[in-house]
């Protein structure tokens, strides 16, 4: 009888240590999932008051700019000068679109190099600077700049926490940059499934992520939290075409094929720069005088938006918008005119993205192929293939482009023929940019933040 009491007393030892031991890890997951909430509810959060701020930009200068549409001459200029030269002064990481940015962190060993391009400080003038760039009507976007916002909010989130004693134990600070920038992309765009695709396509070439359950849940969240509070809206309004009934497959391999070589030469001038895409004689200048190069450049995007009647400015979402659904631009070349536009306001060296401007561009060149059937089929699926056509062949990231697409015009029945025009887009680009341009400038940044950031030890 003792016997039997002592074995049960020992199992009962042995059942209560297991079940404790249980209770911690659960307790600790817990935790662990709480937290990445918490830090995909901020990026959310920032990213929405983003889209709020940029969303007012592009309405304050479609006012001015349809009143008093000559005085763009004076605004670009002093604007772009002005904006280049608080960047270079105050936040040189945050030029330019910020994905380039996080995928430079990324490549970088956590410390003080890696912890300078998806800083706090970068994104309180990141914001502002992008808001006042398409105020002023420079050819730019927030969703980039929403990715670098993204992963520095979760940085800091997380940094907030292990001050505190507490960590996400077995996550990494790169898993919470690119759980982040993912999560930011998906605010941004109100496309859970994009982020995901965006944080497994672009974050992950080329870099040693582990990409755990709970960083891709942390993306998805951050994506369904915007759902919520913005409502379940696709970004460009729900896309009412359907395949062409016939040569479907053609059309599509053209859109490939066309924006392929426009998005590829388009990518390869932005990963470039100004100086190098000048002839030998002027480059030196250029590189001297940055305040003069972006003055004459802002010039050059007020002289394209005279010309277009400010169609150019800001993200293009009006005239994309009315392409998918059929309607005309009522500017001529409008592809084009935004083509030009988006690079002169890159080369500028001012905050600001090229994503949504790409895919505006795709649709301006679907338009203009629309414009060679002479009419005969529906202009609304040569705007949409080409808008992922033309994003993919920028980025070189055709899963990213086709889902991205798919989920801003809520037109899931496309996603093949999004994928076909996809696809060809990229091959035609490496073609003319055998670089993706992103990676191209991050190695950039890479090399800036290491030069900047204080020795070890």
């Amino acid at each position: 009888m003792k016997t039997s009491l002592a074995v049960t007393r020992t199992r009962l030892r042995h059942v209560t240590r297991r079940k404790l031991r249980q209770g911690r890890r659960l307790s600790r997951q817990t935790a662990k999932m709480t937290l990445l909430l918490g830090g995909a509810a901020m990026v959310a959060l920032v990213s929405y008051g983003f889209a709020f701020l940029a969303d007012l930009a592009l309405e304050w200068n479609h006012a001015w700019s349809h009143r008093h549409g000559w005085l763009a001459l004076i605004i670009l200029p002093v604007a772009f000068a002005g904006l280049r030269w608080l960047t270079m002064r105050v936040a040189p990481n945050a030029a330019g679109s910020g994905i380039p940015q996080v995928i430079a962190a990324l490549s970088l060993p956590a410390g003080a190099a890696q912890a300078r391009l998806v800083s706090i400080t970068q994104i309180v003038w990141k914001i502002p600077l992008t808001f006042l760039g398409m105020l002023a009507g420079a050819s730019i976007g927030r969703e980039g700049p929403s990715v670098q916002v993204g992963a520095a909010v979760m940085l800091a989130w997380g940094d907030f926490w292990q001050r505190r004693g507490v960590t996400l134990r077995g996550i990494q600070r790169h898993d919470l940059i690119a759980a982040g920038a993912a999560g930011g992309l998906a605010a941004a765009f109100n496309a859970p499934l994009a982020g995901v695709i965006f944080a497994i396509e672009e974050l992950g070439r080329g870099t040693l992520l582990r990409w755990q359950r709970l960083v891709l849940i942390g993306v998805l969240a951050a994506g369904f939290i915007t759902v919520a509070i913005a409502g379940n809206n696709p970004y460009f309004g729900t896309f009412a075409g359907k395949a062409l009934p016939e040569n479907m497959a053609a059309w599509v391999l053209l859109c490939g094929v066309v924006n392929g070589a426009v998005g590829g030469i388009f990518a390869r001038l932005l990963g470039r720069g100004l100086a190098a895409s000048l002839p030998a004689a002027l480059r030196e200048r250029a590189t001297r005088h940055p305040l003069g190069a972006a003055a004459l450049l802002g010039l050059a995007v007020a002289l394209i938006g005279l010309a277009t009647a400010g169609t150019v400015y800001g993200t293009g979402y009006a005239s994309a918008s009315a392409l998918l659904a059929g309607e005309p631009t009522g500017q001529a070349g409008f592809g084009v005119a935004k083509w030009f536009a988006t690079i002169a306001s890159y080369w500028a060296g001012i905050p600001g993205g090229i994503f949504t401007p790409a895919l505006t561009t795709g649709a301006g060149v679907g338009e203009h192929l629309w414009q060679l059937s002479d009419g005969s089929i529906d202009q609304r699926v040569l705007v949409l293939v080409s808008m992922a056509a033309f994003l993919a062949a920028a980025t070189q990231a055709p899963l990213t482009a086709s889902v991205v697409v798919m989920e801003m015009t809520g037109s899931q029945p496309m996603l093949f023929w999004l994928l076909v025009g996809a696809l060809s887009a990229s091959v035609v680009s490496r073609q003319f940019c055998p670089r993706p341009f992103y990676h191209q400038v991050a190695g950039r940044f890479r090399h800036q933040a290491q030069a900047t950031a204080p020795p070890a030890g």
